[in-house]
């Protein structure tokens, strides 16, 4: 364990200590996520390549034997939910709570007596960055609840699945399952959404630093905690061009029936409706070409896929700049410089949009040029050197 995670470890526990006056019993840790390519294609059923990275959520946790959920973190207010109660609550709606009702209303109904914890947590996922900050915590939880509640019965699966059930539900943010379940499995990895009950991921192994690549990602200032209608409209639009197929997801229409309807199309949806239709099949073929060009260590092509999807997100896709907030466009504006500042480097939008930060896969020679330049407009810490982490949510 690095010298870090142990510093993590000891505030976790001072701040349990803090407000419980216990010691730990145990420690588990859920790290955030980096979305390579596949922007908003998990949730009709397409293909991503995403990573687990090394921000995350360390959680410092002791049973209290009152079936109640505490959790504790410096900067955020206290959660305490009764699990006797894991009734949806629309007032508990984009709250952490609503994270944790959820997740244990999930578990609750697949037939696991949930006992109460106190945990307190730490975290280097910045919330609103793109990193899925909430995604780890509600997999953190849901990997505190298997060790102590469900015997370790649970698979990586079922975890990420309460988790989106969770986020969906409860906290009311459509999302698709590639968050939580890069979460939990850890590394690169392959996904293929096409069968929602049975997800399939494969490893994908490549040190992008051993060919002379850094991976980052640029904070833009912008946070999208508040754009939770910018980012549903995207799936919501998307399943309306399926369902003029009779279809729920666009992985059910062949692309070359949607692109041979677009003149009929056009007639009966919004345009952009259709072009978030047309970046989810050009996007989708992309994350299948990118998971072979990882397992060839092909960085040109890499570099170029990568280029097509940032592209492909601010012309089609449209989650660079949210309607009517001009002061969020921090994305668009950061593509653009990283676009002149390393013209041989590959930017796209980071995760679900409209704000947070983008992700950048530049040459390690030219990576502190890079860094002084996006941070001089940026401010000092915008950037930071992704590491990618191998192993996902689990105890200590």
């Amino acid at each position: 364990m690095t010298g870090e995670n142990t510093i993590f470890l000891r505030q976790a526990a001072e701040i349990l200590k803090e407000h419980t006056g216990k010691e730990p019993v145990s420690f588990f840790r859920s790290p955030g996520r980096c979305e390579f390519i596949g922007n908003h294609t998990d949730h009709q059923g397409g293909h991503v390549v995403a990573a687990a990275i090394d921000l995350a959520m360390t959680a410092a946790v002791s049973p209290n034997g009152e079936g109640i959920l505490r959790v504790f973190s410096n900067g955020f207010s206290p959660v305490s939910v009764d699990l006797r109660d894991l009734a949806l609550r629309p007032e508990e709606k984009g709250t952490t709570a609503a994270f944790v009702r959820g997740v244990a209303a999930l578990l609750t109904a697949w037939g696991f007596p949930l006992s109460g914890f106190d945990a307190a947590v730490v975290s280097t996922v910045p919330v609103g960055g793109g990193f899925s900050s909430s995604a780890a915590f509600s997999c953190l939880i849901g990997t505190v609840f298997n060790d102590l509640c469900c015997q370790n019965r649970l698979t990586p699966l079922q975890i990420a699945q309460a988790a989106q059930k969770a986020e969906t539900e409860y906290f009311g943010k459509p999302c698709g399952l590639m968050d939580q379940l890069a979460c939990v499995t850890g590394g690169f990895a392959a996904m293929d959404f096409s069968d929602p009950a049975a997800p399939t991921v494969k490893a994908l192994s490549i040190d992008l630093s051993a060919h002379g690549y850094t991976l980052l990602a640029v904070d833009t200032g912008t946070s999208h905690a508040d754009l939770t209608k910018e980012y549903a409209a995207i799936p919501a639009e998307m399943k309306k061009a399926a369902a003029a197929f009779g279809k729920e997801r666009l992985c059910e229409v062949p692309a070359g029936l949607f692109f041979a309807s677009l003149a009929k199309l056009q007639r009966i949806l919004p345009a952009r409706a259709l072009t978030r239709a047309m970046h989810y099949f050009e996007e989708d073929n992309r994350a299948v070409k990118m998971a072979d060009a990882l397992r060839q260590a092909d960085l040109p092509r890499i570099l170029s896929l990568i280029h097509l999807s940032g592209d492909s997100s601010q012309r089609l896709l449209q989650n660079t700049r949210p309607a009517g907030a001009p002061a969020q466009q921090g994305p668009d504006f950061a593509l653009e410089l990283s676009r002149q500042f390393c013209p041989k480097g590959a930017f796209r939008v980071h995760g679900g949009g409209f704000a947070g930060s983008i992700l950048a896969l530049v040459p390690t020679e030219e990576a502190e040029d890079y860094i002084r330049q996006m941070e001089e407009v940026f401010g000092a810490g915008a950037c930071r050197v992704l590491t990618v982490s191998f192993e996902g949510a689990k105890k200590l």
